[in-house]
């Protein structure tokens, strides 16, 4: 007991709206549905946990864990309500407290556990049709402030798992975990070759119809990970969380779900770290920043990049560093600052061809190629366009390049390159090329269930409005009005121009 207020599970406890004596009974006819019958709360526990920082015992952490995801429909792990016991490991790096963001970076034997936790609360949300989102972003500040020291270390997997005398030890599963058994290198190889697949499907159709498989697929790798496996075993099934966890985190952001997303980002560095792999671990903080650019933050963008960038380590290639360097300009347009995003647009590029590919890219950088860095050019010129209507012409040069060579079956980033299209040529007063670019968008993004790509639809209708007097103009008004999905309680992006 601390004899502090536990904030976390006090501000939590303020939404869900319970009085102290209706959640003593809510947990103890919840432990019962869990197993466990014999547990007796009461008012004065309950008092003790939020005013004096008592940690409850196991399970009853878990037990409120699956309550308050239940009543605040989003996911809320232990660590939100702030009980886990750190101990040594609750210290964090540069004088931080276990007060940081998301309770990051938590000790290396946690991850598992978070991973499986986070995992189980998601589909117990998706099986009753809960998706809320009403928890905050972190700011990227934030993130990039615990998770810096820690990040820029280099640890042995050894070293950082808990040593057990069973080399093969799993802990006592946790809320929906996975009922684990050790595995070999066919099973790393089968569940390799199923986030290829879940990756393909994901770039041609949108997040949002295979978001559950993949996380209920992350949510048993955990389980597995409960386990000791031989060193080799270990790294490779850890990587394979890490994708995982990446691509969960890509589809929540998809459909709309950015605490969910964010969670899941972190998660995947988290797990790219103890497999050793901290280029993946960088890779997978800068989708968090491309995520905090979509929702207009991108000075939290800005913070993310330089922690994956400089966290990414020094075997990161050429590709991979040209990838985040079209990012950070992204973010940099974002701000309408013209030069320097130009100038980080230029060493992508350069980046880009010094490439040789004597060394092959790793799974997940094999996907940025040649269009995708023209692709996010026109992203940025037709982002700072707004700013400077002449970057419109770039954004207009690079997407036709783009658009050239798109041929792989990645619908979604067509429909993206389409609307950059539409949009910088809007600004640059050519509403006839404007008018077929987002209708070739707007017929592809029916059989697509990415929410960003009706985000992005939604920005470029705010151009439209300049020429709603044309008849195509106006036609094409009255069919991205009627085709918009109705606003959520997200503003900025429905069409209101």
């Amino acid at each position: 007991m601390s004899g502090e207020p536990n904030t976390r599970l006090a501000d939590l406890f303020g939404l869900a709206g319970w009085s102290k004596g209706e959640l003593a009974r809510l947990v103890n006819k919840q432990a019962a549905a869990m197993g466990h019958p014999q547990l007796a709360t009461d008012t004065s526990r309950v008092r003790r946990w939020i005013d004096m920082g008592e940690i409850p015992r196991d399970p009853v952490p878990r037990v409120l864990a699956a309550l308050f995801t239940e009543r605040l429909g989003r996911v809320v792990t232990i660590e939100d309500l702030g009980l886990v016991r750190h101990g040594r490991a609750g210290k964090r790096p540069r004088g931080g407290s276990t007060e940081d963001p998301d309770g990051v970076p938590w000790a290396p034997e946690r991850t598992a556990a978070v991973l499986t936790e986070f995992t189980g609360m998601d589909l117990m949300l998706n099986r009753r049709g809960l998706v809320g989102a009403g928890a905050a972003l972190a700011a990227g500040s934030a993130l990039s402030s615990a998770m810096y020291d820690w990040l820029h270390t280099d640890p042995a997997l050894t070293a950082d798992a808990p040593q057990f005398d069973d080399p093969l030890h799993a802990d006592p599963a946790g809320f929906d975990r996975y009922e684990a058994a050790p595995i070999g290198s066919q099973e790393i190889e089968e569940l390799e070759r199923a986030v290829e697949v879940f990756r393909a499907w994901d770039a041609a159709r949108g997040g949002g119809l295979q978001r559950k498989a993949v996380v209920g697929q992350l949510n048993e790798v955990g389980g597995m990970l409960a386990y000791r496996h031989p060193d080799h075993l270990q790294r490779r099934l850890w990587g394979v969380a890490a994708n995982l966890a990446v691509l969960a985190g890509w589809m929540s952001h998809d459909v709309g779900l950015e605490p969910t997303a964010q969670k899941y980002f972190v998660i995947a560095a988290h797990a790219a770290r103890e497999g050793g792999d901290r280029p993946r671990a960088g890779e997978a903080l800068s989708r968090a920043a491309r995520q905090m650019v979509h929702l207009g933050r991108p000075d939290d963008a800005l913070d993310l990049m330089k922690l994956a960038q400089s966290g990414s380590g020094e075997e990161v290639l050429p590709r991979t560093r040209a990838m985040l360097h079209t990012i950070e300009a992204w973010a940099q347009a974002s701000m309408g600052k013209g030069q320097a995003m130009r100038r980080t647009l230029g060493q992508a590029e350069d980046l880009f061809v010094s490439d040789r590919g004597d060394v092959p890219p790793p799974s997940w950088m094999q996907t940025f190629k040649e269009e995708d860095l023209y692709g996010m050019q026109a992203l940025a010129y037709r982002t700072l366009a707004e700013h400077e209507p002449g970057a419109a012409v770039h954004a207009q040069h690079y997407a036709e390049k783009a658009l050239a060579l798109r041929n792989d079956g990645r619908e979604r980033s067509k429909i993206f390159d389409h609307l950059s299209m539409a949009s910088a040529c809007f600004i640059a007063d050519d509403p006839e090329q404007a008018d077929r670019y987002a209708r070739l968008a707007l017929m592809a993004m029916g059989s697509n269930s990415s929410r960003r790509t009706w985000d992005r639809l939604g920005q470029m209708y705010r151009l439209t409005a300049a020429y709603s007097t044309y008849p195509r103009i106006h036609e094409l008004r009255e069919e991205i009005r009627l085709a918009l999905p109705k606003p959520k309680g997200r503003g900025g992006n429905s069409a209101s121009a």
